[in-house]
């Protein structure tokens, strides 16, 4: 049964994007949520420094802005109780607490079955790209002693590398860029219905992993070509993904 889901979805995206057969040759990694259990650090540190400001939020609706940038995400929730328009120098200042925030409440706790993905992809010759909306050095900065080898110098794009975060495709494109791969044989690995929309955008197949509470039906609409629910399982079908993607 899984084998023909993966079969169908892969025709299918391909027919709708006028791809001919070709071998996958990259990857595009999401990083919160997908290579760390990190984001419900990220939504309690945006709670309390939005709270601080003044500003109703809850901690939940942090997972719908997963994959936009920091600042994108102080603008709409400004913009959305009448706060007037912040000075750049503003922005980087909430910002940065809440990047403290997240420093003092995270702890380094890498997703269960990512480790496994990343070895799949390593051994099949697959090139790797992290493409996350995140800055945060804290995780960025533990990658290599995490996942050793998994992300070559100079693959990685984050949130400083973009001008437009997601749910617009440059940051993927730019994977791609780096990837020296087309989208035909290229998969994007997310966890957030924002990066699922970015992803599709781009023109890669979109495998989306539902890591956190957002529920399945949030990543159908946002047009992920395969859903599964968890990592682990993800890492499980991966190898038959790539032998079909090949065949």
């Amino acid at each position: 049964m899984l084998e023909s889901s993966i079969k169908e979805a892969i025709t299918l995206w391909r027919a709708e994007n006028g791809f001919l057969k070709s071998p996958l040759r990259a990857a595009l990694i999401d990083m919160d949520g997908v290579l760390y259990d990190s984001m419900k650090y990220h939504t309690l540190a945006w709670q309390k420094m939005m709270s601080e400001q003044g500003v109703e939020c809850s901690r939940d609706e942090f997972y719908l802005y997963e994959g936009m940038t920091g600042a994108a995400t102080i603008s709409l929730l400004m913009a959305r109780n009448g706060r007037p328009v912040l000075s750049d120098e503003e922005v980087k200042r909430l910002y940065a607490i809440k990047t403290e925030y997240f420093r003092q409440l995270g702890k380094k706790e890498p997703m269960p079955g990512a480790d496994r993905m990343l070895e799949v992809l390593r051994e099949r010759g697959i090139k790797r790209v992290l493409v996350t909306g995140s800055a945060q050095s804290s995780l960025i900065n533990a990658l290599a002693e995490d996942y050793p080898g998994a992300f070559l110098p100079g693959m990685m794009v984050t949130a400083l590398d973009v001008n437009n975060g997601k749910p617009h495709p440059e940051p993927y494109l730019r994977g791609l860029e780096k990837a020296g791969v087309t989208n035909a044989r290229t998969i994007v690995i997310e966890n957030a219905p924002l990066g699922v929309r970015a992803g599709r955008a781009s023109g890669c197949f979109t495998v989306a992993v539902t890591t956190g509470p957002v529920p399945r039906e949030a990543f159908v609409d946002a047009g992920a070509n395969l859903i599964f629910p968890s990592m682990n399982e993800f890492a499980d079908a991966l190898p038959t993904l790539i032998d079909i993607f090949d065949e």
